[in-house]
């Protein structure tokens, strides 16, 4: 992960009272004033520490058609990001290099690209797009602060240190990922002056900044005017690091769903391990998994998913991954701690095959004949019937659009999440949706990183996305200010309680997603009628959750309740997800026994099913 640290500039500000122009007027002179005219190139080299990891760090930016590129060698790794003056870019630690031509990349990079031209003091940016600078007070410093939203970018707050007159920190209120860097330690370098320390933060929605994800730079040189060639801006090449054993350039590897998850065998340096296929999520080892496999995690980072926690995140690099005839050499995993979300799974696993093998290899996931397919770029085929749709690339998942019940929104393709379409906070309330599906109570509807996911199921009506209809889905409209549903970028998380209808055929080269349906397609989604969220825990199942005035609150169960047997059948005869289906599928009104243990008590009641969303919408 790598961090956008692109102020190499000072500037002196008198007094808070002054408008902006004056500010930036004063600010440009005494930080170089005419000198900034002749400067079209800047390069700052020196170490940077990341999560634990360190190593040489550099920034190249170009003044004058705001380019940039940030690289480093963090321990093992190397990673780096930038903007070629049309399009950003992004490499991962594992060598992947990301072509990010969606919504919020776009709005990063124009963000970035206006602090890399210093266009705040540009004649060609009107002072009057500042708010009145204000006085702010920040661990014992006074500063004179600068508020602006460039057009297309993020807003920005610029931070004047009113004692030393130096910019001492820039804001950036990303939607994503807001960010505060500091900037110290400035000197004198060919006329101007320029900060020899630059430590970035990334906070979350309350402002606190994550100190597992700080970003700490040293700049011990810098080069002013140096030729760059316009390759260096560019994105890099990727490594012949994968092929397909196959001379058809095509393996196929048949695989379970359960819970509409995707699990498949696969070997890491030749043993035995079993992942969930995740669109939506990256190559992933559980610590076990990885201690097992004999690889040892570097630097201790953190990563947010679905649930409202941010989770420990560390770095491994193993020899081989095979998945049937799909290879990758000296593969990067992240090393995660799941906790309680493969309990909430029910199904035992080492972890996630993500967007990195995604990258490399057109993967189609043929739900109805459960096969993965994984195919060598160049000689994939899609299917005559199938309904071709653009996607873009934000971050690592595709994006694509579609219209839900005549409201357009951003999709967020992930199979690794069993529902169906999980409805972001900011999209519930702009549209009112809670109101227009008549949602249910709040209860845990999902489990992912970072812990539970609460929303509100309904009974939608129609999701469309290009030709592609499908009808009577249960959706999850989410209240959280936390995780991948509190972003406003994206409507909502396509899921696999959609996906199962189709082959999916996902093209990250030609950026098209490929869609056929199957016998399921035109299936209205079942929902849970019993209120209850259970783990699989030790032979028994765990109540994680219970939603309000559900069949499970009136049988009187309540959480952390462990049920030994459903029917009289005893839990471990069936696994999680068959319980699931029963507690779902069997008619309003029918009685369900349940015996279960608690304060080592065991206790019988007895579930009466109901429905806890409409059966169509609209509800007559």
């Amino acid at each position: 992960m790598m961090f956008g640290l692109l102020w190499m500039l000072a500037a002196s500000v008198q007094a808070a009272e002054r408008d902006a122009a004056s500010v930036l007027a004063q600010a440009r002179a005494a930080s170089g004033g005419e000198q900034w005219q002749s400067i079209q190139q800047l390069q700052a080299e020196g170490e940077q520490s990341l999560g634990g990891l360190h190593g040489r760090w550099e920034l190249n930016q170009d003044l004058r058609a705001g380019r940039y590129v940030e690289q480093a060698q963090l321990g093992d790794f190397i990673v780096a990001q930038g903007f070629d003056g049309q399009l950003s870019w992004r490499r991962d630690y594992g060598g992947e290099v990301g072509l990010l031509d969606g919504t919020v990349p776009r709005r990063t990079a124009r963000t970035q690209s206006w602090l890399v031209m210093r266009a705040y003091w540009s004649s060609t940016y009107p002072a009057a797009r500042f708010a009145p600078p204000r006085a702010d007070t920040l661990d014992g410093r006074r500063y004179t602060v600068l508020a602006t939203t460039p057009e297309g970018a993020d807003p920005i707050e610029l931070w004047f240190d009113t004692r030393t007159g130096l910019l001492g920190r820039v804001v950036i209120a990303s939607p994503r990922t807001p960010t505060a860097t500091t900037l110290e330690d400035y000197r004198s370098v060919g006329g101007l002056l320029l900060p020899h320390r630059i430590i970035t933060d990334t906070l979350d929605g309350q402002g606190h900044a994550d100190p597992r994800l700080r970003s700490d730079a040293q700049v011990r040189r810098y080069r002013v005017n140096s030729p760059v060639p316009d390759a260096l801006y560019a994105p890099p090449k990727m490594a012949a690091d994968s092929y397909i054993e196959d001379a058809s350039g095509t393996t196929r590897v048949p695989f379970d769903l359960i819970n509409n998850h995707v699990y498949i065998e696969a070997e890491v340096d030749g043993q035995p391990a079993r992942f969930l296929v995740d669109t939506g999520a990256i190559n992933l080892l559980t610590p076990t998994a990885a201690k097992r496999l004999g690889l040892t995690a570097a630097g201790r980072l953190s990563v947010h998913g679905a649930g409202d926690n941010a989770s420990d995140l560390g770095l491994a690099q193993a020899r081989h991954l095979r998945i049937g005839g799909a290879h990758l050499t000296h593969p990067v995993f992240h090393i995660i701690d799941l906790g309680q979300q493969i309990n909430s799974m029910g199904v035992p696993h080492d972890g996630f095959i993500g967007y990195e093998t995604f990258l490399r290899f057109v993967t189609t996931f043929d739900y109805g004949a459960r096969v993965l397919s994984f195919t060598r770029p160049g000689h994939y085929q899609a299917p005559t019937n199938a309904v071709a749709l653009p996607f873009e690339q934000d971050d690592r998942a595709p994006v694509l659009n579609g219209e839900l019940d005549g409201i357009p929104l951003r999709l967020w393709l992930d199979t690794g999440s069993r529902n169906s379409l999980s409805l972001s906070s900011p999209f519930v309330r702009t549209h009112e949706l809670l109101e227009k599906y008549h949602a249910s109570e709040e209860a845990v509807l999902g489990w992912g990183l970072g812990g539970p996911g609460r929303a509100r199921p309904a009974r939608l009506g129609v999701l469309r996305m290009g030709d592609i209809q499908v009808n009577d889905l249960v959706g999850d409209l989410s209240s959280t200010d936390k995780g991948a549903l509190a972003l406003a970028d994206y409507g909502a998380i396509l899921g696999g309680g959609v996906l199962r209808r189709f082959s999916m055929g996902v093209d990250y080269n030609a950026r098209r997603l490929y869609l056929v349906p199957n016998a399921e397609s035109t299936q209205a989604d079942a929902f849970d009628r019993s209120g209850l969220w259970l783990q699989a825990e030790d032979g028994a199942l765990r109540v994680a959750d219970v939603a309000p005035t559900s069949a499970g609150a009136r049988a009187g169960l309540r959480r952390d309740d462990r049920i030994i047997t459903i029917s009289g059948e005893p839990i471990t005869t069936r696994r999680l997800a068959d319980w699931r289906a029963l507690l779902r599928e069997r008619p309003v009104g029918t009685r369900v026994g349940i015996r279960y243990l608690r304060d080592d008590r065991q206790v019988d009641t007895e579930l009466v099913l109901a429905d806890r969303v409409n059966e169509r919408w609209p509800a007559n």
